[in-house]
């Protein structure tokens, strides 16, 4: 037995994103005082694939597209995270690129599912 969502390539791929953005960040090489931005950034990552998940479970196709746009902005925000630490030097600039090009193609399948649903 299966979850609907686990037939959804997007959601699979947000799930692995979130994994890898948390193996990122457990090899930060910043001062821990930054715990609030890294719990931020874990929340965030893990939302897109929750989102989808949950959105899929809704009794109704209006409420899945608007769990998908909530997804798309916690893609946003990882990003936007990911940017700052990227600045900050905690990342380096190969692992940042990888990331978002991986979270540009999750954000392409969420339009493309969204885009399906309307």
């Amino acid at each position: 037995m299966r979850f609907g969502y686990e037939d959804l390539q997007v959601w699979e791929r947000a799930v692995q994103f979130a994994v890898t953005v948390i193996d990122v960040i457990d090899d930060l090489q910043c001062d821990r005082k930054h715990f609030r931005l890294i719990e931020q950034i874990e929340s965030s990552a893990t939302s897109v694939s929750a989102n989808i998940a949950e959105g899929k479970g809704r009794r109704s196709q209006k409420e899945f597209i608007q769990f998908c746009y909530i997804s798309r902005g916690s893609l946003y925000e990882t990003m936007t995270f990911l940017e700052i630490f990227h600045h900050k030097g905690w990342i380096n600039t190969d692992t940042y690129k990888k990331l978002r090009s991986e979270a540009y193609e999750i954000a392409s399948m969420l339009k493309g599912l969204i885009n399906s649903l309307n």
